[in-house]
């Protein structure tokens, strides 16, 4: 391969068509200083259950000036797509494998004792698929991960340090509490927390943002010394616990939000439509779905009032609180001179959440919901299914649901590969999360091997490498025929040219395939299944195929996310001291009694 000298100034109008030429393996970008790398670092940051217009740069009320800066200097997407469920994201995120192929088809707090049974449902990343991790620690880069894992501890070589990752801080469960360590579902004794594989005990002043971005902050400074004199590119991946329940956030956060959600959701809603559509994002003809999940604010009392708008302050301090922390990051790349030669990735690994949860799961767990310490240590917040879809606004629905506003979320790319004529500019070429490990892996100068890695068989990455888009070579990577599917616990989506079905069980939902124009009505406002049926069946076929392709299980009849991640969370918790058939089945009544009336209130919540 040739070798390119990147060391002269006059070469930088030739970049964009240098990494053009990285991301498709022809060439090397090697110093010609010995020991000098000259590849860029690569920061992945992941919310948590984060709405599509939650930051500023996609019209959010909440202050995100670091996020808003990493926007306006790089490229945003209007149509980048997860799945609806933290865990299959994070799968094919760190592997470009669909999640099914990856074991992850459904997050293991949800299996069913027929999904258990197949290598795709194992709700833990298979060994049979390789992270981007390992495959740039091959290529010469550091590697570190702080943050969220969720995907499998209970065997240690499940765990990110033997993933690919050199240095990691990780708490490997679905969600935890974000000021101590005690545990927010019934799944775990605690929140565990582990260092390089190894568990640990959270500091004195813990709150989980600013730890998580202290550790990433340390593993850097720890490449920086351990390789002093010789610099070696890194890959960070941080993943917060922002905004996923229990909803916390520093009062100091909190009190910034106080009486601005105090006209409720609805105004919020359209404020947000509005915001979204004043910056392009979607077409300004484009109608808005309100949500049978959502309660008319105006039938509320004061009192009730009062407190809704304080849940939903603390939501925003919490996002807040997760954009202040990413500056402290960020600024230290900046001190330590290597923020302009950082590729920056920003995403979530779904929509939001619209969890609803009963006084007695709370108090069971440990928390109190007082309005007067909202959001503060030992309080357990939450903002509902009407501000969880009003977060997602202008699109449908929120987290587990296969409406967009379950799938459709923010992604900014920003760092010296956006191409000048990108920067500050909105993308609408389709993008999905798989396409994100080629992407990474082509910035890099390197490729996913394939169907064999050192002698061993491995799924194939089947996503897309974006960065002819990032480089202003192409407007989109996807053509009409190309599809983008996925299937978690019974709900489904499939998206082909403009056109999308989607399948969404349980409460309000009509458990049917309905057809939409994304394009035009990316709220989902008018299905088009009785008018434009070639299309329909078209995607119906795809679907199918799909489903054969990747071992999907359906899931039973009466199945309901919530109502399984609860009774595995009962039979977890209580395995050890419930001895007798009778008092496990007491239990589970119980459970289930609990969960059926959080069901009442919406269709989904999050584990």
């Amino acid at each position: 391969m040739t070798t390119i000298l990147c060391i002269r100034s006059w070469l930088a109008g030739y970049r964009d068509a240098i990494f053009l030429l990285l991301s498709l393996g022809w060439v090397n970008c090697v110093g010609a200083e010995a020991g000098i790398d000259h590849r860029p670092n690569i920061l992945l940051i992941l919310a948590d259950d984060l709405g599509y217009s939650d930051i500023g740069s996609y019209g959010s009320e909440i202050s995100t000036p670091n996020l808003d800066q990493l926007a306006n200097n790089g490229l945003r997407f209007s149509s980048f797509y997860t799945t609806a469920s933290c865990a299959p994201t994070r799968a094919m995120l760190l592997t470009g494998v669909d999640s099914h192929r990856a074991g992850v088809a459904n997050i293991s707090e949800a299996l069913t004792p027929e999904q258990a049974h197949s290598p795709f449902y194992r709700g833990t990343l298979n060994h049979n698929v390789i992270t981007i991790a390992t495959l740039l620690k091959d290529a010469g880069y550091n590697t570190a991960m702080s943050g969220k894992w969720h995907l499998g501890y209970a065997d240690p070589s499940l765990l990110p340090i033997n993933r690919g990752f050199k240095q990691t801080v990780t708490m490997p469960f679905s969600g935890g509490d974000n000021w101590t360590q005690q545990s927010y579902v019934p799944h775990y004794e605690k929140t565990l927390w582990l260092e390089n594989g190894k568990e640990i005990s959270v500091p004195e002043g813990f709150y989980s943002s600013e730890f998580i971005v202290d550790k990433a902050i340390q593993q850097l400074k720890n490449n920086q010394e351990n390789h002093a004199g010789k610099r070696k590119p890194f890959f960070s991946y941080v993943s917060f616990q922002a905004v996923h329940i229990p909803v916390q956030a520093p009062k100091e956060f909190t009190e910034k939000y106080i009486g601005t959600y105090k006209e409720g959701w609805h105004a919020l809603r359209k404020n947000r439509q509005n915001a979204v559509k004043d910056l392009g994002l979607i077409p300004a003809s484009a109608p808005m779905k309100r949500m049978a999940t959502t309660d008319d604010w105006d039938k509320l009392s004061e009192e009730e009032k009062r407190y809704n708008d304080k849940r939903m302050a603390v939501y925003a301090g919490m996002v807040d609180a997760m954009d202040h922390h990413i500056g402290r990051l960020i600024q230290y790349l900046k001190e330590s001179g290597q923020y302009d030669n950082t590729v920056i990735i920003f995403t979530s690994d779904n929509g939001p959440a619209a969890s609803e949860l009963p006084l007695l799961w709370i108090k069971a767990l440990g928390y109190n919901r007082d309005y007067e310490t909202l959001g503060e240590r030992y309080s357990y917040g939450t903002i509902g299914a009407s501000f969880g879809s009003a977060v997602a606004s202008p699109l449908g629905h929120y987290k587990f649901h296969s409406g967009e506003g379950g799938i459709r979320v923010p992604l900014i790319i920003s760092g010296p590969q956006v191409a000048d004529s990108n920067r500050g500019r909105i993308s609408h070429s389709r993008a999905f999360v798989k396409d994100l490990a080629p992407t990474i892996l082509a910035l890099a100068g390197t490729h996913h091997p394939g169907t064999q890695y050192k002698g061993k068989a491995i799924e194939a990455s089947t996503g897309k490498n974006l960065l002819p888009v990032i480089a202003a070579k192409t407007d989109s990577v996807y053509t009409d025929e190309d599809v983008i599917a996925y299937e978690i616990g019974g709900n489904a989506a499939l998206i082909k040219g403009d056109y999308k079905i989607t399948l969404n069980r349980g409460g309000t939902n009509d458990g049917r395939w309905h057809l939409y124009n994304i394009i035009k009505d990316p709220g989902e406002t008018e299905p088009l299944e009785t008018v434009e049926t070639t299309a329909f069946f078209d995607l119906l076929a795809e679907y199918e195929s799909y489903a054969r392709e990747n071992g999907v299980i359906p899931v039973p009849k009466n199945y309901h996310q919530p109502v399984q991640i609860l009774r595995n969370g009962l039979k977890a918790r209580f395995k050890n001291s419930i001895s007798s058939p009778t008092g496990l089945l007491i239990i589970s009544i119980l459970g289930t009694m609990i969960i059926l009336l959080m069901a009442r209130k919406l269709t989904g919540q999050s584990p």
